[in-house]
């Protein structure tokens, strides 16, 4: 019986091994591909310019406005979904705890949003900018965005919050502590690490989604003033530059793949690192 449990450990274990390495050389391919093709076309110039006449034709100019755009619109959708999002964590698990049959339904409601496509959310939030008389803009893209993360930033919340010990919920309680102030004094203290990673995880959803914003935020060689103008994203014009016939130009679609996976790269790498300096602030 001890034999055929070692066996069975070893099998499982070689299987997540193989798991592991599987999805890493998957990572590295892909990262390596993306370089040997771009990485002739990547240039100081193509960073810090917006696209000159004819760009999409081989002209002069960069991508400045598609990596200005991506941000504003990243920033604000991320800041929305936490602004929505926090409150409905908390209420979930403080006010909600024992009331698990809601709260079951409220997270599969959740996990159901997370899955949907995001050009579905593109297409509702087409519709939604119809009905309320918007152009295609940076605040129709920002609201599209925003649909889309909410689920993403509500169930990362959530699960951190779960990992919080009862027994601080007790022990406020025990010392005459609200609900608001356990959800926002003990919860959110508690979970600041993780919460910290849900952000900017969400954020980088958010930078390096195109189908929710396809038909929402428009496109424009310029970089955005005002919430009612047009913005570029990194993601459409990879789309469409990869779209053209001339090769020099497919080349900086690659070019510009390589700046939004370094800036995905660099998200993540900031999440472990906050997460890891705000664990100070948690109960060991």
């Amino acid at each position: 019986m001890l034999r055929r449990k070692q066996i069975e450990e070893g099998v499982f274990k070689t299987l997540a091994a193989l798991a592991t390495y599987l999805i890493i050389a998957v990572l590295l391919f892909l990262i390596v591909v993306i370089f040997k093709q771009g990485y002739r076309a990547l240039d100081w110039d193509m960073i810090t310019k917006v696209p000159q006449g004819g760009y999409y034709f081989g002209g002069e100019g960069g991508i400045l406005n598609a990596i200005i755009g991506s941000f504003y619109l990243a920033l604000g959708a991320t800041g929305l979904a936490f602004i929505i999002g926090l409150p409905v964590a908390l209420f979930m698990n403080v006010f909600l705890i024992r009331h698990r049959f809601w709260l079951n339904r409220i997270r599969f409601f959740l996990d159901v949003l997370w899955g949907v496509p995001s050009i579905v959310y593109g297409a509702f939030g087409f519709t939604l900018m119809l009905f309320l008389g918007l152009r295609a803009s940076l605040l129709a893209g920002i609201l599209t965005v925003t649909l889309l993360i909410v689920p993403i930033m509500i169930r990362s919340i959530d699960e951190v919050l779960r990992t919080v010990p009862k027994g601080l919920l007790e022990s406020a309680y025990a010392l005459g502590s609200t609900r608001t102030e356990i959800a926002f004094k003990v919860f959110f203290r508690q979970a600041l690490p993780g919460i910290v990673t849900a952000i900017l995880l969400s954020f980088g959803r958010g930078i390096g989604d195109a189908a929710s914003v396809l038909f929402t935020a428009g496109y424009t060689d310029y970089i955005p003033t005002s919430l009612s103008q047009p913005a570029a994203t990194l993601p459409l014009a990879i789309f469409f530059q990869l779209s053209s016939p001339i090769p020099a130009v497919q080349e900086r679609a690659y070019a510009s793949a390589v700046v939004l996976t370094l800036f995905i790269l660099i998200i993540s790498l900031l999440a472990r690192l906050l997460s890891s300096k705000y664990k100070e602030h948690t109960i060991k």
